[in-house]
This record gives C-alpha cells, sequence and structure tokens, in this order.
C-alpha cells in the first residue's frame, strides 16, 4: 500500500494552505502513513507538508472532530489506533444506517437516478480488470453513497462519508478478499429491489452486503499491521 505524498506550495492563499494542509494530513492519516497510535510531532509534521504550525494546527483539531485521530490533554495528537471493536462498531453503525436509509429511497428515490445508478455500475465493469485496489473501493463507496442519496436525507450522507473515511483502510484490506464480480452482483441485485420498491429484499440485500463478523475484521487488521510495519513483506 504505498503512503501518500502530499505538499501545500508556499504561495498558496491562507485558505487554501488550510485546506491543502487538511486534505494531505487526512490522507497520510487514513493510510497509516503515521503508525497506529504514534504521537504526531507538529514541527516534522508541518515541515513534511510544507505548511506553518497554524494551518497545520486547524488542520489536526478539524481531523480530531471527525475523529481521523485523537487528542489526550497535555500530551498532544496521536494516530488513531488498529481497534479490532471499534471497526466493528463502525460497521455495525454502517449497516444500520444504509438500511434505514434505502427504506426512505424505496419511497423517495427517483426513476432517473436509479437508471443512473445501474449505468455507473455496468460501465465501472463487473469484473477487477486493470482497477486498482484504491480504485475499487472508490467505485464501492461511490454506489453506497449514490444508494443513499436516494433517500434525501443529507445528515444520513454526512454520517456515511465519515463512516467510509474511518473504514477506508480496512476496506482497501478487505477487497483484496473479495471478488468485484460477486460484489457487482450483489450491488445490481439491491438496484433491481429499489427499481420495484421491494422495500425488504433491499434491506435483506444490504444487510448480507455489508456484514462482517467480528473474525473477518480480526484477519482484515491483523494483514493491516503487516502492511504497516512490513510493507515489502512477501
Amino acid at each position: 500500500m504505498s503512503t501518500p505524498k502530499a505538499a501545500v506550495t508556499p504561495d498558496d492563499t491562507s485558505d487554501r494552505v488550510g485546506d491543502r494542509a487538511y486534505a494531505a494530513l487526512k490522507a497520510m492519516l487514513m493510510a497509516y502513513a503515521l503508525k497506529p497510535g504514534e504521537r504526531i510531532n507538529e514541527v516534522e509534521l508541518s515541515r513534511r507538508i510544507g505548511v506553518s504550525r497554524t494551518p497545520l494546527r486547524e488542520a489536526l483539531n478539524q481531523l480530531r472532530a471527525e475523529s481521523l485521530l485523537r487528542f489526550a490533554p497535555g500530551k498532544g495528537y496521536f494516530c488513531r489506533d488498529l481497534d479490532v471493536h471499534e471497526t466493528f462498531h463502525l460497521y455495525e453503525l454502517r449497516k444500520a444506517l444504509e438500511t434505514a436509509a434505502v427504506r426512505l429511497a424505496v419511497q423517495r428515490a427517483r426513476n432517473e437516478d436509479i437508471d443512473a445508478l445501474e449505468v455507473f455500475l455496468n460501465s465501472t465493469g463487473p469484473d477487477a480488470g486493470s482497477y486498482t485496489p484504491q480504485q475499487q473501493v472508490e467505485f464501492d463507496e461511490a454506489f453506497h453513497m449514490s444508494l443513499l442519496s436516494m433517500c434525501e436525507n443529507a445528515e444520513m450522507l454526512r454520517v456515511l462519508a465519515n463512516i467510509n473515511d474511518r473504514i477506508r483502510f480496512v476496506r482497501l484490506i478487505d477487497i483484496g478478499r473479495t471478488q468485484r464480480h460477486d460484489t457487482q452482483r450483489e450491488h445490481l441485485e439491491v438496484v433491481k429491489s429499489l427499481r420495484v420498491r421491494d422495500e425488504a429484499a433491499c434491506v435483506a440485500l444490504l444487510e448480507q452486503h455489508i456484514d462482517r463478523r467480528l473474525d473477518q475484521i480480526t484477519a482484515d487488521l491483523k494483514q493491516g499491521f503487516v502492511q504497516i510495519y512490513m510493507p515489502h513483506a512477501g
């Protein structure tokens, strides 16, 4: 898994520097370019991404609010741990959120939006082909965000975006354990059930599609530790 490389050019405006500092640090945190539980050295980090301490601190505070890092009073900021139970709880939250949203989507979704989602699935193909794991995760997230947007609830969409950010590292690992054609088939089955407004089928299909057992998450995180601490192993 490659380490994100991002920098901020010195001639940017203040707002642009802040936005780019946030984006650069967020990419690093989601990919665990900083080790789990590692204390963040603000001086070194500001030098690494090319910003002053002020926009860096603003980015740190924003990412703390999004639970993408943690803060200990008197000690500073720390990279998130790779925590099995937290990840499991996030998957539970994701399943509860998406199934609640799809119940609303059955009532509210427009036919043209359902058509567009099916076109998207067909255009991204049933197989992995030459797509990288990152691209496959992006496609998967795009599908689920588009599906949830049909419930027309912006707050639900905001929460799902945050969950996606917090579990993306695990999903990059998990994508190697699944067959893309199976994932795409399940997506298409959800869309077909939504088209005929079959709420029970939509909910059942999504529950089965999203559900992850604790032992599956544990196995993914073990592999994640290997990728973080021994990136060239094997």
